[in-house]
């Protein structure tokens, strides 16, 4: 997996993804490595809404990636974003690097739950879900630790809100020190965060 090693050269042929389980931060992520110098591949099917005021940077082909991949080369030296069940299904005849967000599961649940429930949906029992996210990361980290073409950085979505800058710094080293650390920084925004947080202990 190779965690922490900076891309070299062929940093235009290698592909960038963005992962981790829903409600992360992953569209954060995103949003930091478009401002510091890596294209977003996007489709802006869905726009910024209550939940994501900045945006979902999504692309809704990569759900369909198990049915179609051939659109995947056309993202070397891009970056777009994947939930994590579906990192299993990129073709291994590219290099990848992933930038993979870790994030309390009582913090992703209190979001989704809010999100399902202004869009009138039930969510499922807390404890069922938090089984098997564990279960599945388990696995995930098990798995990529085998992929030689799939270095990966893990990021806590604590850490990069309150330290955005050491994170910054830390996410430019996976990438060889070739991003704006300061474009970077400029794209947290903390208060986004701490509301998320205030109605959670409300």
């Amino acid at each position: 997996m190779n965690a922490e090693s900076g891309a070299g050269a062929g940093a235009e042929k290698e592909i960038v993804v963005v992962s981790g389980l829903p409600r992360s931060g992953t569209s954060l992520m995103m949003q930091m490595l478009d401002k510091g110098g890596i294209e977003a591949v996007t489709d802006s099917l869905r726009t910024p809404d209550v939940d994501n005021p900045r945006g979902y940077y999504e692309f809704e082909i990569v759900k369909k990636i198990k049915e179609d991949a051939s659109w995947i080369p056309d993202t070397r030296g891009k970056v777009f974003k994947m939930v994590s069940q579906l990192l299993y299904d990129l073709p291994p005849s590219e290099t990848y690097r992933v930038v993979f967000m870790q994030r309390d599961f009582d913090e992703m649940l209190t979001s989704q739950e809010k999100m399902l429930a202004r869009l009138g949906r039930p969510s499922a029992p807390r404890d069922e879900i938090k089984r098997a996210f564990a279960q599945h990361l388990e696995r995930l980290y098990a798995w990529l630790e085998k992929q030689p073409n799939m270095p990966v950085l893990f990021v806590r979505h604590h850490d990069l809100v309150n330290q955005p800058r050491e994170q910054a710094e830390r996410i430019n080293a996976f990438f060889g020190g070739r991003l704006d650390v300061e474009a970077m920084v400029a794209a947290v925004d903390p208060s986004l965060y701490r509301n998320r947080k205030a109605e959670t202990a409300g």
